[in-house]
């Protein structure tokens, strides 16, 4: 266990003599009692409490003598349209202008130091003023800016006022240019305006480490990474390389001392590094390294992190002192695949907006709901989140950071290429994000794109990377770019692509839409699976699915993953993530005004496939840990009989009712049990996995509920205590249950809260009338909801009351924590107390698969027509093709392998794989061994062939081609998504056209 903060300031003041800062672990949280501000806990202040907020354009509102004091007092991070969020489309959330204002004192021991103003993000774009004069202005709504207030600043019993004008209109054009931003979009980029991130003040000396703030600071602040791995030993180079400046009135000889810090606190390496000159006024980077052993790699699922301490060391003495928060970890992407701490791993994860939001809230909740959101999806088995479209706050950043969940992290885009302004927009918010947040080791993925952009700019893009991040283990790319001879990964929307070179990964695997409240079509409110209003004049069916059939979807489409994942050939798929993680209010094609793509619902309350994940992802590449969920609930009415659906990464499942087999399942897609027509009977639904050795490997069940009887409460647990600063957040869990406190799966009650004390009632969702947003009245789906209560700037009891006709009601008290604010600033940081997840434990020294096929290469080709074209069927590109003249006479061609084996299995690419069947006939030096047709896929079908040893493999199209119906339906938008490359005769009946094809034979014995 982790020390607390106050125990790590200890120790680690004992160990050196300097006066540590709160950056050194986050924060310290100061409660009430500190009655003056004490600069010697740091030089980083809390700048969030107590901000005076008025929605509309007001005069004269810079002027530090403004009467604000009719306006909303708020805590930071506070976007002012935040009860819009979720009770409205995307399109429809409140934009306009509102006007922050902030009262501070700065004590008199600040005069004569640097005076920073750091602000996380706003949305959109805001001029700043401080008593009453501009001192800059931020345009991009995504990434961080700084202000330097020295000159401005008054100390003592001077008031300072600084306010802000933000603007969060969707048109928003760039002062200076007139130009928009590309990703200010209403589809994906929900709107919730003013400053909706964290904000704070530096104080430093003249002579200083300089903070990562690239936008209207121009610095880039401490660097950390390292080389000379080795992972077997424990044993890596760190090092470290500090920016500094020097704002005194002479040149300076400084040294870069470097303390680091184990996660309990421990010293466990001092180093130094030469002196370097710094002249007056100028910058310079001062550098130190060592070899360190025992060191403890960070990973997926074991968040473990180092505090490093840099000192400007001049004339022996610390004149400043810096803390950085960092892991460390190995990464290389090679073969296809990609590899941390020299293991394997496949990704599989979701692609999450990157507003990650809640409702009545919008992104901007406390740290420890972040951890607690970003944590599902890791206890979900999920290694990889993929923001998108906009690069992610700093707070879900360090979130990935302690919880062990790899991000790929994008600048800021929409889809498609652009040129002009807003591609330099682009690349600088690209620079920015890569400096703000180039410490931080969850993030693997630079993404350059939502879409496909051109050699040349994506080489403008890694020539930033290689400027401020060139050692960061971090591979630059974009959605697309499978040809790309510059990105370093890539992946496309919805399919399968292999590669034997650079790692391809699929970035929106499935798009489906599925409320929480229905189960099934048995269940009440018993709404039919796929109902649901047409969308833009189409059918919507795969937008308003249920729980069972959303579950089911998940499993097949990974299928097709886990089909073509590491160890199954020299090309390979490096994985998949899947929109979204979490319910999210952003473009929707089902019934309701939001997206219901989660995993989870907006309140984070799982849904059922989340378990589906959950069982085919325990693992790093092969399943690791066999488990198993029965899809539903087990509270019918009498005569319903019904398929059961399980999930296992079991060989065999067997089910039981009330200790009765009812037989085994019928498996498909490799991790699907289907039992038909099972009648329900009141008591036990069990199912069993075994290995093929018969054991019981993993087991589930589920059992008939009684009726509902009480109601109950629960504070969703949470690691740090609930704090009164008007900002904190408690989520409250509401349930039905019966007279034994099980869960009623089948509630619908409604309930309504009562709330009293020091608190503001957010409440939570249900589908209903403006989706219950804010109202202390909403019912239960499938038995269970929360809400959210947030506290206020003051302490005492909260109790709230939950009440429903004819249920027992129930009862909570919350007892928030006073913290101590001084002058307008304080030491308590949200994420102060914060401790990283080590559940997984540090990455296995095993193998993280095995070798199932071996491949088998080509030699040469033999065709009727296009010969110089036939090397496209094989060459690792899938961006080419072969394919003959549309006639049935020579839709052939003939492979010379490398060397005679025995084909066991051909995967094979065909243009147009979602949408058309092929009638082949397969031969082996002249013998049969396939004759059949192809399944419309998601990019690759299997054919298992008669083994037959030889050279020449003949594939031949035998008939017309047949199309039907899309495999994956079109978007219903009407938009006609990717089904292979452009070729002349794609529509001719005798058409071949072959992407990719691979040639196998089988591990014996594996």
């Amino acid at each position: 266990m982790s020390l607390t903060r106050r125990e790590l300031i200890k120790i680690m003041a004992a160990a050196s003599p300097v006066v540590l800062a709160p950056k050194a672990f986050g924060a310290l949280s100061h409660l009430v009692g500190t009655e003056d501000l004490d600069l010697s806990a740091g030089r980083k202040f809390n700048f969030n409490s107590d901000w005076s907020v008025k929605v509309g354009d007001v005069p004269d509102a810079s002027n530090p003598d403004f009467d604000d004091s009719g306006w909303q007092i708020h805590t930071l991070p506070y976007a002012w349209n935040e009860n819009d969020a979720f009770k409205v489309s995307i399109d429809e959330l409140s934009t306009g202008i509102a006007w922050y204002r902030k009262r501070f004192k700065l004590p008199e021991a600040c005069r004569n130091k640097k005076i920073f103003f750091e602000c996380e993000g706003i949305r959109q774009a805001g001029t700043f003023y401080l008593n009453g004069k501009e001192i800059g202005l931020s345009e991009n709504g995504v990434m961080a800016f700084g202000f330097d207030l020295t000159d401005l600043i008054k100390f003592g019993d001077e008031e300072n006022v600084l306010a802000a004008r933000i603007d969060n209109s969707w048109d928003y054009r760039e002062k200076a240019t007139n130009s928009r931003f590309q990703w200010n979009d209403k589809n994906f980029y929900a709107n919730y305006g003013g400053i909706n991130k964290n904000v704070y003040i530096h104080v430093t000396p003249k002579i200083y480490q300089t903070l990562p703030i690239y936008s209207n600071l121009g610095t880039t602040g401490v660097y950390v990474y390292a080389n000379e791995f080795e992972i077997q030993h424990k044993k890596a180079r760190i090092n470290v390389a500090s920016q500094i400046k020097n704002e005194t009135d002479s040149d300076q000889k400084a040294s870069l001392e470097v303390l680091v810090f184990d996660l309990e606190g421990k010293k466990i390496k001092t180093f130094s590094g030469d002196n370097v000159k710094v002249n007056a006024g100028n910058l310079a980077v001062l550098r130190a390294n060592a070899l360190i052993n025992d060191l403890n790699f960070w990973s997926w699922g074991y968040g473990y992190l180092y505090t490093l301490q840099t000192n400007i060391i001049i004339d022996g003495k610390i004149v400043d002192t810096e803390f950085t928060k960092t892991g460390f970890r190995k990464t290389e992407f090679k073969d296809g695949m990609i590899y941390l701490n020299d293991r394997v791993i496949q990704v599989h994860g979701y692609a999450q907006r990157t507003t990650n939001e809640w409702p009545s809230i919008g992104l901007s909740v406390p740290a420890w709901l972040s951890d607690y959101s970003n944590g599902l999806m890791v206890e979900g088995n999920a290694n990889l989140v993929r923001w998108m479209h906009v690069t992610p706050w700093k707070q879900d950043v360090e979130s990935c950071d302690r919880v062990g969940l790899m991000q790929a992290m994008p600048a800021g885009d929409s889809e498609g290429d652009v040129k002009d302004r807003r591609w330099e927009q682009r690349k600088e918010v690209m620079r920015d994000a890569i400096i703000y947040n180039k410490n931080n080791p969850s993030i693997v993925f630079y993404e350059c794109g939502n879409k496909g952009i051109m050699d040349s700019q994506m080489q403008e893009m890694k020539n930033i990377r290689d400027a401020y991040d060139p050692h960061g283990g971090r591979a630059i790319g974009a959605r697309e770019m499978l040809a790309s001879k510059v990105a370093e990964y890539g992946g496309e929307m919805l399919y399968i692509d292999k590669s034997a070179t650079k790692p391809l990964w699929e970035m929106e695997y499935s798009r489906d839409e599925g409320l929480r409240k229905y189960w099934d079509n048995y269940t009440p409110p018993f709404h039919k699976d796929g109902d649901g209003p047409l969308y833009r004049g189409g059918p919507a069916k795969e937008y308003n699915r249920n729980m069972q059939s959303h579950a089911i979807e998940d499993v097949v489409r990974w299928f097709e993953y886990w089909k073509a994942r590491p160890g199954t050939g020299k090309r390979v798929s490096s994985g998949g993530v899947n929109i979204v993680f979490a319910d999210t209010n952003t473009h929707h094609r089902g019934a309701e005004n939001y997206r219901c793509s989660g995993e989870v619902d907006a309140m984070r309350i799982k849904k059922q496939n989340f378990f589906a994940n959950q069982v085919m992802w325990d693992g790093w590449v092969e399943v690791e840990k066999p488990s198993m969920h029965i899809i539903g609930h087990w509270n019918y009415k009498k005569g319903v009989e019904k398929d059961i659906y399980v999930v296992s990464s079991s060989p065999k499942v067997e089910l039981f009712c009330n200790g009765k087999s009812l037989g085994f399942g019928q498996k498909s897609n490799e991790f699907l049990f289907t039992f038909e027509s099972v009648r329900w009977k009141k008591g036990i639904l069990e199912a069993k996995g075994y290995n093929e050795q018969k054991q019981v490997i993993c087991s589930d069940k589920l059992m008939t509920i009684g009726e509902p009887h009480h109601l109950k409460l629960t504070e969703v647990k949470r690691p740090t205590a609930f704090v009164a600063d008007g900002h904190d957040l408690a989520l409250v869990e509401v349930e039905v249950v019966d007279e034994n406190g099980h869960r009623c799966p089948t509630a619908l009650n409604m309930i309504q809260f009562e709330l009293e004390g020091p608190a503001e009632w957010k409440g939570g969702i249900a589908v209903g009338p403006n989706n219950y947003i804010g109202s202390q009245n909403l019912p239960v789906e499938g038995g269970v909801n929360r809400v959210l209560i947030r506290s206020k700037n003051k302490a005492g009891t909260i109790n709230l009351t939950a009440n429903s006709d004819n249920l027992q009601g129930a009862k909570l008290a919350l007892n928030p924590q006073a913290i101590s604010v001084t002058n307008g600033l304080s030491h308590y940081f949200a994420s102060s107390e914060l401790k990283p997840s080590l559940g997984r434990g540090a990455t296995p020294n095993t193998p993280s698969y095995f070798i199932s096929r071996i491949p088998v290469g080509v030699k040469s080709t033999k065709v009727a027509i296009n010969e110089n074209n036939a090397q496209n069927s094989y060459d690792d590109n899938e961006k080419t093709a072969w394919e003959n003249d549309g006639k049935l006479s020579t839709a052939w061609i003939e492979y010379t392998l490398e060397r005679p084996a025995t084909i066991h299995q051909i995967d094979i690419k065909l243009n147009s794989f979602r949408t058309k069947s092929y009638p082949l006939q397969i031969t082996v030096d002249g013998k049969v061994v396939f004759n059949g047709e192809t399944e419309k896929c998601l990019g690759y079908n299997t054919l298992v062939c008669k083994p037959v040893s030889g050279s020449i493999v003949r594939i031949q199209l035998t008939g017309a081609t047949q199309e039907g119906k899309d495999i994956i339906g079109e978007e219903v938008s009407g938009k006609v998504l990717g089904d292979g490359v452009k070729t002349l005769h794609a529509n001719a009946k005798g058409s071949l056209s072959i992407i990719e094809v691979e040639f196998y034979e089988l591990v014996k014995n594996k």
